[in-house]
Parts: C-alpha cells; structure tokens; sequence
C-alpha cells in the first residue's frame, strides 16, 4: 500500500488494513514517515520509508520518484499494489507496470492541479492517461471523477469501480444527541486550513451570520500551516481569532468530541473526493452544509440530510447556514438521523473492504 503520508493509510484505511491481515495477507505500507508510522506497524506491517515531495513540480523529482518506486518493487516483489493519492497514483504505476506487479490506483481527488489552471490540467491529464493506460481496475470515489476521467479518455469505465469514500465504522461514528438548542449554535469546519478547502468563504460567511445571531460560534479543527500552495497564512488566523469571527481549535486525532459539539458541521470545499469529515459527521447524526461540488454532493441529500450551497460563495453559505438556524430543534434532529441513515446504507466501511478483496483475489499475481 503507498500513499503521500502514513497517517493517511493510519486514519482511512485502518479497517482495510485489519481485514486484510486477518485474511491472511502480508502488507507493506510505503510512505513517508509520521507519527503513525510504529502504529502500523504495531498492526503488523512492514512500513517503508518513502521520501518524496508531496507537492513539489519539480519534474526531476517526480523521476526521481518513479525510479525510488520501481527498485522497491523489485526488493519487495509485492503481489498487488494499492495506491492512494496523485503522485503515487502516477508515478507508482509506470515502475510497477515495467515489473509485472498488477496496480490499483484508487483516485481519492483531482487536487489542485485541475483546480489551478489550464496547463497544470493538461499535463496532468496526460500523466494520468499515460499511467492508467492498461490497468485492469482505478477505484472512484465519486461518480464525477469518475466520468470525468472518462470523457479526458484517461481510462475506459469498464476499467472503473465507484467505492464509498473509504467507508465508515457505523460504530466507531455513533449517533450522538444534538446540543442543547437553548446554548448557541455551533458551525464546525474540519479540514486543513487551506483555500482550496473554502476556509476564506467560511470565515466571511462567519462574519454575515454573526451580524444577525452574535451569539453563534464559527469553530475551525484541523492542521494549520501544511505545505500546500493554497495553505493559510497563519498570521492570518490570528487575526480572525482577535476579531472573534472565528474558534480556532488546532489539530487532533479524534475528532468525534468535536462534531458531538457542533449543532452542524461545515465544508465549502471547490472540490473533493469523498468528504471524510462529511461522512463522519453524517455518521453521527449531525446536519452538514456543503458547496455543490463533486464529492461534497455525494454525501448530502439536499434539504433531507443538509444543504448545498455555491462554490467560492460567502453568500450563498451564509443563505445555507441561515436556512438551518431558522430550522426548529426537532427538525434538526431528523435532518441528522436521515444523513445517518444514508451513511449506513450508501458508506458503510465493508462496502470497500469487499471491494479490496475480490479485487485482490481476481488480480493479484501468485506468490
């Protein structure tokens, strides 16, 4: 298994992991080091150190790059390689393609690279075109991705399966009761603090709302500074906190506490794969507002389960936020429970792990 970040296969792919140990195969995660890194392998992989930049353009470093991935292939002889995000996406197949390793990519976003213009677009299309060329299975985590991938002719769609996210533990993300609808309403964004994210249109959003309820609370969770071209400025944050438009409450491994205490979470992203804190926060039972985009719309059952608003549009998010203040509390609650119930119908985590599984069965080569 590779992707750009341990903690990614550690916080998303735990479960795939754990059944397919309990299966009876040996993995290997290839990554760059983090914290989680002896938490997988105290799972009982054999985690690899994988040193790459994440979001460089240097395209000697990609080479680079493919070139670390084909002589690892060829110490570990693996049977199946499952990869995850773009770089390893693209520059994983091309190594294990010229070693006979059969190759499944699972496409968990466009990025910013078809979010920051025409010419990153193009030559990232032909990357992938050139990668994806002849690979028997590319898992989708949305249908628009995944059609879109097919009007670029990058992959046919026989080649294409949709996968939910990367699914949910129903129990892990239980129900939890709303808040006490007499304390103010809290509006939760989990999400690295990047624009690409919507964080700008969420503060601006912030500041509308609380111009007709002061007393509602605009709370911000996740990582601060992360080396992305679209990252915050952290003076930035500092002066929204002074102004008091926003909460800023830092980064955590749980954040379960956090949306238990949201009366509604929050996520105006331009585009995403599956929305994993959109998942989890319908899981328990909250309401959610997202933007009309790929992804976002997978999730939400407008005016059933939460409400959509417009991309890059403070405005219109306020107009969603207001609509769910003017909701009474018992309607609130139904809106929960109907995003719970598609969760379990539509997200549940075993709908991937079989998926994984009869994938490995039919493609993996013989040890």
């Amino acid at each position: 298994m590779t992707v750009n970040a341990a903690w990614n296969i550690w916080n998303f792919r735990k479960s795939l992991v754990e059944a397919l140990s309990g299966d009876g195969h040996r993995i290997t995660v290839l990554a760059p080091p983090d914290e989680t890194s002896e938490r997988l392998a105290a799972l009982g992989c054999d985690v690899r150190p994988l040193a790459m930049s994440v979001n460089g353009l240097n395209p000697l470093e990609d080479l680079r790059l493919a070139r670390r991935f084909g002589q690892i292939f060829r110490e570990t002889a693996p049977d199946i390689v499952l990869s995850y995000t773009i770089k390893n996406n693209i520059f994983g197949a091309f190594p294990a393609k010229a070693a006979g390793v059969p190759f499944v990519p699972n496409v968990t976003g466009l990025g910013t690279a078809f979010l920051s213009g025409w010419v990153l677009e193009q030559v990232s299309v032909q990357l992938y075109r050139r990668a994806f060329a002849g690979l028997p299975r590319v898992f989708f985590q949305n249908a628009d991705d995944r059609d879109l991938f097919v009007d670029y002719s990058i992959v046919r769609k026989e080649q294409t399966r949709l996968l939910p996210g990367s699914g949910i533990d129903l129990e892990r993300f239980a129900p939890a009761a709303l808040p006490d609808p007499s304390q103010p309403p809290v509006f939760l964004m989990i999400a690295r603090l990047l624009r690409d994210k919507g964080v700008l249109e969420f503060v601006e959003a912030a500041r509308i709302i609380r111009a007709q309820h002061p007393g509602a609370r605009f709370q911000l969770l996740g990582a601060l500074g992360p080396q992305n071209r679209t990252a915050i400025d952290p003076v930035m944050v500092d002066g929204w906190i002074a102004e008091g438009v926003v909460e800023y409450c830092g980064s955590t491994d749980d954040v379960r506490p956090y949306i238990a205490a949201a009366s509604c979470v929050v996520l105006p992203s331009y585009r995403e794969g599956a929305p994993r804190t959109l998942i989890e926060a319908a899981a328990m039972a909250r309401p959610v507002i997202a933007t009309d985009v790929p992804g976002c719309r997978a999730v939400i059952d407008e005016g059933v389960s939460g409400f959509l608003c417009k991309v890059r549009d403070a405005g219109s998010l306020a107009d969603a936020m207001a609509r769910f203040l003017a909701l009474p509390a018992a309607a609130r609650a139904t809106m929960g429970d109907a995003g719970r119930s598609k969760m379990a119908r539509e997200f549940d985590q075993a709908l991937v792990i079989d998926a994984y599984l009869e994938a490995i069965s039919t493609l993996a080569r013989s040890a």
